[in-house]
Parts: structure tokens; sequence; C-alpha cells
């Protein structure tokens, strides 16, 4: 049975308990304190009572500068300190005029000039108040500070939540406008079996990404099988010219990673090395675990690829000679998208030999669905839990294309 991880609750977690904690430890503290001293130095047990007076009378003045403290704090800054100063000031004089007036009644006053016996409580209390007061400040700047810091975490978080939706909304209108071309030039041709057939297609993959998050994560066997709705419509353009092979590890089926990151490879793979080909070409995918990452292999076999237009910041292995100019635009969106979910814990590597051919490496920590759930159960919201993506079962080692049956070549 998996045991869901224990996470402490911070201590400021709920502040008006946090504040009474605060409260009782610091004065049982500050009377256990001076209870101690009065018995060390042999003073009769009755002090211990002028000890619990003074001790309460702390007490109750603390909380009622509390209240006003927690008014001044959203002051301006001058008004604030130079109104602390006065109230606190005033809080003291208070508190050593009670605690010179219980000395005084109790007898345990050693001289009998109440100014002067006023005098030495009120640096007494006053640094006592001082501490107090310095410490309520520190707390709640504290606070601040942290609340600041989520408020910008969130903003972050959002930002980038966006980011990656609008990275990948960037691909559907580009895969869509070649796919309807493709369907247009079907109904031309009065291949109208064929143009439905695709259509049909097209509808299943477009629901199909719908079902995922813009910005969430799907498993190596979820986007395989979005990458094979998309070829089945692919296929019907290319025939026996476009040729996939799937290798998926049992381990890596599992693994996660963001929905359609690899389709834009895939589609890259067909425009620039089967469709300039007449005898097409062969597209691979391999998914494997190495070590703590995932690493996966989108590669085809055609001409190669050009790098004298690459954007700067695609890292690229070795150039070739024979591949078309591409305009980089979905290794950028992709590269983008990979720099916005793992920072530098991925790697991102284009590779096209002089020998010909091309492909594509990422490697990215490796997750799973249960680590997913485990680390997000304990904050997440009940909204949240119902749009969780269904888990499927883990493909075999090898996946077989299962693209649908050919159809005539059009073009």
């Amino acid at each position: 049975m998996a045991v869901l991880p224990i996470r402490p609750t911070p201590f400021f977690a709920n502040k008006n308990q946090a504040f009474w904690n605060l409260q009782l430890g610091g004065w049982g503290g500050a009377a256990m304190l001076r209870a101690m001293s009065a018995l060390a130095n042999g003073q009769p047990p009755d002090r211990l009572v002028i000890i619990l007076i003074a001790t309460i009378t702390g007490f109750s003045l603390s909380l009622i500068l509390a209240v006003v403290y927690g008014q001044l704090i959203k002051q301006r800054p001058l008004v604030t300190w130079g109104a602390t100063a006065l109230v606190l000031v005033f809080a003291t004089g208070v508190y050593a005029f009670i605690d010179s007036w219980v000395l005084q009644v109790a007898g345990a006053a050693t001289d009998g000039n109440f100014v002067k016996l006023f005098v030495g409580m009120y640096f007494i209390d006053l640094t006592l108040l001082g501490a107090w007061s310095a410490l309520y400040y520190a707390i709640n700047f504290f606070l601040q500070v942290e609340e600041q810091a989520d408020r910008l975490e969130r903003l972050e978080a959002q930002a980038t939540s966006a980011q990656l939706a609008m990275l990948r909304y960037q691909l559907n209108p580009h895969f869509l406008f070649n796919t309807l071309n493709s369907i247009s030039t079907l109904v031309l041709l009065k291949q109208s079996e064929t143009a439905n057939a695709m259509l049909t297609r097209l509808s299943s993959f477009l629901r199909h990404t719908l079902v995922t998050q813009p910005g969430g994560k799907v498993t190596v066997a979820q986007e395989v099988e979005t990458l094979q709705l998309y070829l089945g419509i692919e296929q019907m353009r290319f025939e026996e010219r476009l040729r996939t092979t799937f290798r998926v590890e049992p381990q890596a089926a599992g693994a996660r990673l963001p929905a359609m990151l690899l389709q834009p490879l895939v589609e890259n793979a067909i425009k620039y090395g089967v469709s300039p080909q007449e005898e097409g070409a062969e597209i691979s995918i391999v998914a494997q675990v190495v070590g703590p990452r995932l690493r996966v292999t989108v590669s085809d076999t055609g001409p190669g690829m050009t790098m004298n237009n690459i954007e700067d910041g695609l890292p690229a292995v070795r150039p070739t000679h024979a591949r078309r100019d591409s305009t980089g635009v979905g290794l950028t969106n992709i590269r983008d998208r990979l720099a916005q979910a793992y920072g530098e814990e991925h790697r991102f590597e284009i590779r096209s030999p002089e020998s010909g051919g091309f492909s594509v490496l990422i490697e990215l920590p490796y997750e799973t669905e249960e680590q997913d759930e485990a680390l997000s159960a304990p904050q997440a919201a009940p909204a949240q839990q119902g749009a969780r993506t269904q888990k499927p079962s883990a493909p075999p080692a090898v996946l077989p294309s299962s693209l649908p049956p050919k159809a005539h070549q059009t073009t």
C-alpha cells in the first residue's frame, strides 16, 4: 500500500494559533526565568506571587500592544515607528507603575522612595516590552515578505503556465492548416472516401489532444498513442513512403513528459525527411531510461539538414550538406517549452551527420505518475484531482505502428 509522505505543518500556517503559542511560551519562559533567579538568590517564596502578577501584567499589556501595532504596521514607515515609540514609552510607564506599586504594597522594595523604584523598574520593563515589540514587528515583516514571495511565485507559475499554453497552441494551427490543405486536395481530386477517412482521423486526433491540459504532462505511452493518431493521418498521404518504428522500454512507457512534445518533431521529420525524397524515409522514436533520466530520440533517414539558418541557441552536433533550409520554428518552440518546464535540468540536441539523416535527442528527469500524485496529493484541490489524466496500461517493449491501411497516394 502506498504511503503518502508526511509533510509538517508550517508554524505560521495558522497565524492566530501561532500568536497565542508565542505569547504563552514567551511570557511563561520569562516568568520561569525570573522565578528560578529569585529562588537561586534566596528570596522568600512570596516573591513568586509578585513575579506572577508582573507576568500577568506584561501579558495583558502585550495583548493591547498587539492590537495597536497591528494597525500601525499598515501605515507609512515614519508614522509606524514614531507612533510605536510613543506607545511603547507609555505602555512601559504603565507596566513600571504597576510593578512598583505591587512591590511597595508587598513590602518587597528595599527603598521606600517610589520614584526611584519606578525609574529602576521602568528600564527593566522597557527591556522586556521593547524585546517583545521588536519580535512582534520582525515576525510580521517576515510573514509579509513570505506572503509577497508566495504571491510572486504564484504569478510566475501562472505566467509559465500561460507561456506553455501559448507555445503548445502555436502547434495546432500549423498542423491543422497542413491537414486541411491535404483534405482540400483530396476533395478537388474527388477522392471523397479518402477525404472523409482523413477528416475522421483528424477529428479523433484533435479530440485526443483536447483531453490533456496545455501545460500538463502525459506518459510516454499516451504521447505515443497521440503520435500514432497523427501518423494515421499522414500515412494516407505518403503510403509506403512513410515508415515508422517505435521502440519504447517498459520502464520508459510510464515516464512523464510535456504533452504534445514529440508531435512537432515527427511532423518536422515528415516535412523535411519523407516529403522531399521519392523513396520517402523511416522515422524512429526511441524512449529509454538512462540512470535517473528519460531519453527520447526522434530520428529520420532523410537528407539531413543545413545549419546555416538555424537560430542561435539550438545545439547542433555536426552540419550536413543536403537537407533543405528550415525555419527552425518547431525546434525553437520545443526548446522554449523544455526551458520553461525544466530549466537547466534538461538536454536538447539536434544531430545531422554528413552521411545524412536527422535526429533530435531529449533528456528529462525521470518522473512517473505515481511520484507526481504522491507529491501533489496533500496540496491538490478537489477540482485539480478530478482533472488528472487517466493512466494507460504500459505498452510492450516494441510498439507496432498500428497505422491505417494504405490508400491511394495524393500530393
